[in-house]
């Protein structure tokens, strides 16, 4: 078949913090579970991601900080030298292959088990995950975490400060905090899973304390231009559910805003989007199924002086778009968001951005491989345009799966 070239801003080149970005296309942090046991990825891992070097950046999948707070068998991690050494490999192929990476930080909380991490969990409050959890022998029923003492809440700052200073040392160009999708931080402002009565619950101001700790902590060891954070308002994976959402990412954004913003001079980041540059300190703030119709969107856009990275709502568990999640992106973008973030069709194809360019149809997904099997099946052995068209033999467009 033939194909017929897309115009779009998605292939636009981009600014973000330091960074010069081909286009607008970032690849989402997709945890895969091919690290090994001791959280150090290998050369499977670094194959995998320099296969999609082409996305404008990618955010490399969670990485534990601390050994309590790793959630799953076999996921990476960034608080020991293997771990760093192993991540280094990773970076100088993606760099090799010219895509620029930067890393995911993500603590389990209360997602997390014994049998996986060798810790019981620990949360800011006593409440167990709602669902059972993976761990290396099967599925196992959650765990009571131990609620987290103003010490703990100090040590954890500090892992998370001290995880930045390793991405950076490992080759990253930077951090993105996770702060979404029902995991630590995410836990603390969530009303379901904090019932603290100090100064980490009750009101948002509260809630939202932890976070702002976390990031101000990464940023100062980093540099806030090397760092993102990722957000899910509303989400409700792995059991959280906040009962104040419209008045939580509001103050939130507000004060995320502001970090940096005490001395010195503020950088500059040049979106070149329709309102012209912005100035922001970190380098951005990332939106998880975001939704250019809904109206905190459109707050969060307005209330953010940065660059905005949205993850288009596509549904989870649901088919994936013949596009990609393309016609979804571009609709954000012309909400005010300045990157897109697709997860599910860079997993499949790993030169997303020339099919999506050149109108070639997609790769389909094996669901099956997504986590806990291993291997390259399902994960780094997805057909490129190239290697279909040697398949069919033809020098023209894919084959229609």
């Amino acid at each position: 078949m033939t194909n017929t070239r897309v115009e779009s801003r998605l292939f636009e080149p981009a600014r973000l913090g330091l960074l010069d970005l081909p286009n607008r296309l970032v690849m989402a942090p997709l945890t895969r579970n091919r690290a090994g046991a001791d959280g150090v990825p290998g050369a499977l891992m670094a194959a995998y991601y320099a296969q999609r070097a082409s996305a404008g950046l990618i955010i490399a999948e969670a990485a534990a900080p601390n050994q309590v707070g790793q959630t799953y068998p076999n996921i990476p991690a960034i608080h020991n030298e293997a771990q760093v050494a192993g991540w280094r490999r990773v970076t100088e192929v993606v760099r090799g292959a010219g895509g620029q990476m930067v890393l995911q930080l993500q603590h389990g909380g209360r997602v997390g088990h014994p049998e996986t991490s060798g810790l019981v969990p620990i949360a800011p409050s006593p409440i167990a995950l709602p669902e059972t959890i993976h761990t290396p022998s099967g599925r196992q029923p959650s765990v009571v975490p131990r609620e987290m003492t103003v010490d703990d809440i100090q040590r954890t700052v500090a892992d998370f400060a001290a995880a930045a200073r390793n991405a950076v040392a490992a080759g990253f160009e930077g951090v993105e905090v996770h702060a979404a999708n029902g995991h630590l931080l995410h836990q603390f402002m969530a009303t379901n899973s904090n019932r603290r009565t100090d100064a980490y619950g009750g009101p948002v101001e509260y809630r939202i304390r932890f976070v702002v700790e976390v990031v101000s902590a990464v940023a100062e060891a980093i540099g806030p231009e090397r760092v993102g954070v990722r957000i899910s308002p509303g989400g409700v994976f792995n059991g959280v559910r906040e009962d104040d959402t419209e008045a939580l990412y509001p103050v939130l954004v507000e004060a995320l805003a502001g970090i940096g913003s005490r001395g010195g001079s503020p950088v500059a980041i040049d979106t070149e989007t329709g309102g012209g540059a912005r100035r922001g300190w970190l380098s951005y703030l990332h939106l998880v199924f975001a939704d250019p119709e809904q109206a905190l969107f459109r707050r969060i856009r307005a209330a953010w002086p940065g660059t905005l990275i949205a993850n288009p709502l596509l549904g989870w568990g649901v088919p994936l778009p013949a596009d990609g999640g393309r016609v979804a992106g571009e609709r954000l973008l012309e909400a005010g968001a300045d990157l897109i973030a697709l997860g599910r069709a860079f997993l499949a194809n790993p030169d997303l951005v020339e099919r999506l360019r050149s109108g070639a149809s997609l790769n389909p997904l094996r669901d099956q491989y997504f986590m806990y099997t291993g291997g390259a099946t399902g994960y780094s052995d997805y057909p490129t345009l190239a290697d279909s068209q040697e398949q069919t033999g033809t020098g023209g467009g894919l084959m229609a799966h």
